[in-house]
């Protein structure tokens, strides 16, 4: 092929990075991949999209018919976003024997095993490297460059805009509403925010990453999944005077053939690499049995970060074309691992509750957390919202969700407790 045609579904923010990034470096493709990338359709309803985006004329259409039913087009980027109609122009692209790169974490946490079989039956090509982390490559790492490896665990902050509002928490001392209200005002954050903040955007990406690492398919709705909402100034500074910092993290691990997946916010020690990514950065970290501790960092997210990893994608497939030999990197979802329970999930845990401050209290707590099998490393007593009260920081030994769950039940129910302010989990330590 003298020319390698592709057509971009969308011109949104990431739609009008992809195709700046090809243009503006097109004298490179002819040494990179052997032929030329032309964009020879662009799908988009909106004129004011389209204008503001420099395309010949002609290249612009509203119309799937021009883009499906072309032989020439080889290379379908998808950067709609959303489940539909996202999905149905994915499984007819690879159909007709098109390849299709895309960005959509929400489509391949939920319907990835689909569009791998649609691939696979097609012998196409499925590239999905910007749906996590954005810029950071990470899904061909884990593909390819960590092949070798059991990988053991991965622990990442893949979400920019709640990675964004607890650095100014912890950096200026902000409140949690205080620091959202600033990330919209800068563009981290959208104006409904609920995705990033509860957790649901970073649910999915690790979805992702443990289908791939563990061989096994892992959907959105697998993933235990908390946000930050409950997250407050005291708990910032309570974990700072610990040593710790707090991070939304996502996790997974395989332990005994069976697979953890969560996200939740964390306490990670100072000296972990994972408490020095801050503002709307992103970092995977990476535990393989050969290799031993990795870590990938960068912009998860923005225009030409996330364009960056779509176009390097084209160029894969690209360089596949020009030599036969699609559909090599298909589905690694092989095994048939079982999801772990959450309750037997286990963990070190920062406890933050108010009680009555009279002498035998700490005492009858610490015989329920015994009776449960909760240890304590370290109790520490802070002056409460009244003076008759006490603020009890505890954190804890490694136990399992369960049991500190049951004792924090009865420990609700006593006549001692004020209140529970928040359970955080203690990651990396």
């Amino acid at each position: 092929m003298d020319k390698v045609y592709v057509a971009v579904l969308g011109l949104g923010t990431i739609g009008k990075g992809v195709v700046k990034v090809l243009q503006n470096n097109a004298d490179q493709w002819v040494k990179k991949c052997g032929a030329e990338i032309e964009i020879k359709k662009a799908l988009e309803r909106s004129q004011e999209m389209v204008r503001q985006v420099a395309l010949p004329e002609g290249v612009a259409t509203d119309d799937w018919k021009q883009i499906i039913d072309d032989p020439d087009i080889k290379i379908i980027i998808e950067v709609l976003g959303g489940i539909e109609p996202a999905r149905t122009f994915i499984i007819e692209a690879l159909k007709r024997g098109k390849s299709v790169v895309t960005a959509n974490k929400d489509l391949m946490a939920e319907h990835g095993e689909e569009l791998f079989a649609a691939a696979e039956e097609s012998e196409t090509d499925l590239y999905f490297e910007a749906s996590v982390a954005g810029g950071i490559p990470i899904i061909a790492v884990l593909k390819q460059s960590l092949a070798a490896n059991n990988i053991k665990k991965i622990m990442g902050i893949v979400n920019g805009t709640t990675n964004y509002i607890l650095t100014r928490m912890s950096r200026a001392g902000l409140s949690f509403e205080a620091a959202l209200a600033e990330a919209k005002t800068l563009g981290y954050a959208e104006a409904n925010p609920t995705n990033d903040v509860e957790g649901y955007d970073a649910a999915r990406k690790i979805a992702i990453l443990a289908s791939i690492a563990f061989h096994t398919r892992v959907k959105f709705q697998d993933v235990h999944v908390e946000g930050i909402t409950k997250i407050t100034a005291e708990d910032i500074a309570h974990a700072a005077e610990l040593g710790y910092v707090i991070k939304l993290l996502g996790i997974t691990r395989e332990d005994n053939e069976q697979i953890e997946v969560r996200v939740h916010p964390a306490l990670v020690p100072v000296e972990h690499p994972l408490a020095n990514v801050n503002d709307a950065f992103n970092a995977v970290y990476v535990h393989g049995d050969a290799v031993g501790e990795t870590m990938f960092y960068g912009r998860g997210a923005g225009q030409l970060p996330t364009a960056s990893a779509v176009v390097g994608d084209i160029i894969e497939i690209a360089k596949n074309l020009q030599r036969n030999c699609s559909g090599r990197l298909l589905c690694t979802c092989y095994d048939n691992k079982k999801i772990k329970d959450f309750g037997d999930v286990v963990s070190k845990y920062y406890l933050r509750m108010n009680v009555i401050d009279k002498p035998g209290v700490l005492a009858s707590i610490a015989s329920v957390f015994g009776n449960h099998g909760v240890s304590l490393a370290s109790v520490i007593q802070k002056d409460a919202d009244r003076k008759e009260n006490a603020e009890l920081v505890v954190i804890t030994h490694k136990v399992k969700e369960s049991d500190i769950q049951d004792a924090l039940k009865v420990i609700r129910e006593m006549s001692i407790t004020i209140r529970i302010d928040n359970l955080i989990r203690v990651e990396g330590s």
